[in-house]
């Protein structure tokens, strides 16, 4: 099981085909690490073992008739559980949704599968993917495997907890401004996050649709450059999906640029800006020719990005009312005294307070006032226009550098429970990741190494739009580089009492 455990997602499925591994041993020994080290962990929301064991006899079936297999032939996958699977739960991570099933299945599970990978269970969030520590969730809090004391970030953490657990060999997380890069670094795994449009966003719970975007979250870049091979792509079925566009850099002096406004961020941990100053270095030795680049506004991406968010979460999650779609909690009749009007604001007072958690319904109050009448052009308006100068930004600084490098996180994770009394402290932890999310560019985030407590420290890569690829060459160019120095997963060991390191 040992074995089984530390071989990556391209190492497993090699295995399958050379028919050294069944599927259904890598699931079973997959399963039995999750009895033992899921409890302390609490990653996942629902175990798919069933389902996992009869893909995974479906692909050995399908061997023995001499047919080809996939790229991910039994590789397990995990699922954050905002992306639908048909007959399966997906709450989201919300009360309002805890007894919801799906209807149909998300185009990127659906392409997983045709290549052979299993889904074997749906993982913890923010409830809604609102948040940035997995602690909004309206189920339970997961933590970081480095230091169960710690969050593993968000609103991904469930996925980036069970890849650096080795509860899963690979996972899917959904990105809204950082909530796959985040996580990654807090578990020092691997995230990355297309450019928007190059997956489809089909089967996914909206929480912003003009910023969410699904990725990878893996442990090297050769998995999640696989992956997102694997799910990326145009799809009839997401208006805004896009076909991808290669972008090249051969024959060219590499530049990356490094962003003043990020290396002098008030509140950024020096030992995070150390660890991301030396993996630049390594850079630099290796020929690479490095710029500063500017990115003035910058210091308008939060503020932009919890008024753009925030409206488009009250327009989502407005059909959530207990009537179309949610738990009805409490039922306003006429018979009960009351007028039609009257029933149907108390219906839907009892099913959203008692249905969303606190944070949901910060977001709701705060987009439905910046999208009401007389303050629409007073904040939406001008959240856009800020938007657009991010955006602007970045075009000017991809003409002064083919890459820009940036830490992933100001700090590496926090304490559970250190930041959830104060909303605007967990935001800024988020600081600079948002800023590609309201540009629409794609931007990794890989382990770059560790803080003094031997917490891992995230890099994070960003490329310019459509330029996918390239980021992810680059970023697995530094793991030969450093010979994954930093590919480390966290010695957890059950013990009595919990996890043992």
């Amino acid at each position: 099981m040992a074995d089984i455990g530390n071989l990556t997602a391209i190492e497993l499925a090699q295995k399958v085909v050379s028919r050294q591994l069944r599927p259904t041993e890598i699931i079973e020994a997959y399963f039995q690490k999750v009895v033992q080290i899921e409890p302390q962990i609490d990653a996942y929301l629902l175990l798919l073992k069933e389902r996992a064991l009869s893909q995974a006899k479906m692909i050995e079936e399908k061997q023995a008739k001499g047919m080809p297999l996939g790229r991910l032939a039994g590789v397990p996958v995990a699922v954050k559980d905002n992306i639908m699977i048909e007959g399966y739960p997906a709450t989201c991570a919300s009360k309002i949704l805890e007894d919801c099933r799906a209807v149909y299945t998300a185009t990127v599970v659906k392409r997983l599968e045709e290549e052979g990978a299993i889904i074997i269970g749906k993982t913890n969030l923010d409830e809604f993917a609102m948040g940035s520590s997995t602690e909004n969730s309206g189920f339970k809090t997961t933590k970081n495997p480095w230091d169960i004391s710690r969050v593993p970030g968000g609103s991904s953490g469930g996925s980036a907890a069970a890849v650096a657990a080795g509860l899963a060999a690979a996972a899917l997380g959904s990105d809204t401004g950082g909530s796959i890069r985040q996580p990654a670094a807090f578990c020092g795994v691997v995230g990355f996050k297309p450019t928007y449009g190059f997956v489809s966003r089909f089967g996914l719970v909206a929480f912003a649709s003009s910023l969410d975007q699904i990725g990878p979250m893996t442990r090297t870049v050769s998995d999640a450059a696989l992956l997102f091979e694997v799910i990326s792509g145009h799809d009839p079925m997401d208006s805004t999906s896009l076909s991808q566009e290669r972008m090249t850099n051969e024959g060219k002096t590499l530049r990356i640029g490094l962003p003043k406004e990020y290396f002098s961020a008030e509140g950024a941990d020096p030992e995070v800006l150390a660890a991301v100053e030396s993996a630049v270095k390594i850079f630099q030795k290796e020929g690479a020719r490095i710029v500063d680049v500017s990115l003035p506004h910058t210091r308008f991406a939060l503020p932009a990005y919890y008024i753009i968010a925030p409206s488009e979460a009250s327009a989502n999650l407005a059909r959530f009312d207990g009537i179309r779609y949610g738990k009805r909690r409490q039922r306003g009749t006429e018979a009960e005294g009351q007028s039609e009007e009257s029933g149907l604001i108390t219906l839907y007072k009892a099913s959203r307070t008692n249905g969303f958690g606190a944070e949901v319904q910060r977001r709701i109050l705060i987009g439905t006032f910046a999208l009401s009448h007389g303050y629409y052009e007073a904040y939406y308006g001008r959240a856009q226009e800020a938007r657009r100068k991010i955006a602007d930004d970045f075009d000017e600084a991809f003409r002064q550098a083919d890459f820009i490098a940036t830490p992933t996180t100001p700090t590496p994770a926090f304490k559970i429970g250190e930041k959830s009394g104060d909303p605007v402290a967990m935001y800024l932890s988020d600081i600079f990741t948002i800023p590609v999310n309201l540009a629409g560019i794609p931007a990794v985030s890989i382990p770059c190494g560790f803080s003094k407590t031997n917490l891992p420290v995230g890099l994070q890569i960003l490329g310019p739009r459509t330029g996918d690829k390239s980021v992810l060459e680059l970023a697995e160019h530094f793991e030969k580089m450093t010979a994954n120095e930093f590919v480390k997963r966290p010695a957890v060991r059950v013990r009595q009492g919990g996890i043992g390191w």
